[in-house]
């Protein structure tokens, strides 16, 4: 893994212990090797979210924890949408980081002693009407090549656990290469 040049700030921290789709926004979460944020409904070694519990419930979880870009919010403020920290189940929000174009086995590291693995993209789904009308088709773009983009942040695993705050530091870590791109888990 090389060093990348990107460093950014957690914006807001949020989590909660129930199956609800928005997260109260806290002045800390702390993470839990191998399992995501402590009390969170989504944290486990296999998978928490409902319709993969459906499907497969011993599948891995690679959802343990969501980031969204704060840049996101931006973006759809521009649009008309009234949407903020943990509105949309994300756990970290992020400012001055381009998640997206980060590739698949990225580590973050935040705070002192945190670490987390970037898995894949999210995949936005039908909840987001609930919030807002017209927000799933907000969050999804179409490449040059028709190809379809997902913009609603990305998921990961926890390599090492600690406690993060708004404000802490985020450092990029890219993986050797070749670089895989993001897909959606």
């Amino acid at each position: 893994m090389s060093e990348g040049g990107e460093i950014g700030r957690v914006a807001a921290v949020a989590c909660d212990d129930a199956h609800r789709f928005a997260k109260p926004c806290r002045g800390s979460i702390h993470l839990i090797e191998g399992l995501g944020v402590a009390g969170d409904a989504h944290a486990g070694v296999t998978v928490q979210h409902r319709s993969r519990v459906a499907k497969n419930p011993d599948q891995p979880n690679l959802r343990q924890v969501h980031l969204i870009h704060a840049e996101l919010f931006d973006e759809l403020a521009e649009q008309g949408f009234a949407i903020g920290p943990g509105r949309i189940g994300e756990n970290i929000t992020v400012r001055g980081i381009a998640l997206l174009d980060l590739p698949t086995d990225t580590i973050l590291r935040i705070g002192d002693d945190a670490r987390i693995r970037i898995t894949g993209l999210r995949n936005p789904c039908h909840q987001l009407e609930a919030v807002q009308a017209g927000l799933t088709q907000a969050v999804l773009a179409r490449a040059p090549d028709g190809s379809l983009i997902r913009k609603a942040g990305v998921m990961a695993i926890v390599v090492s656990g600690g406690e993060i705050r708004p404000g802490d530091t985020v450092r990029v870590t890219l993986p050797a290469g070749p670089h895989r791109r993001l897909e959606a888990v």
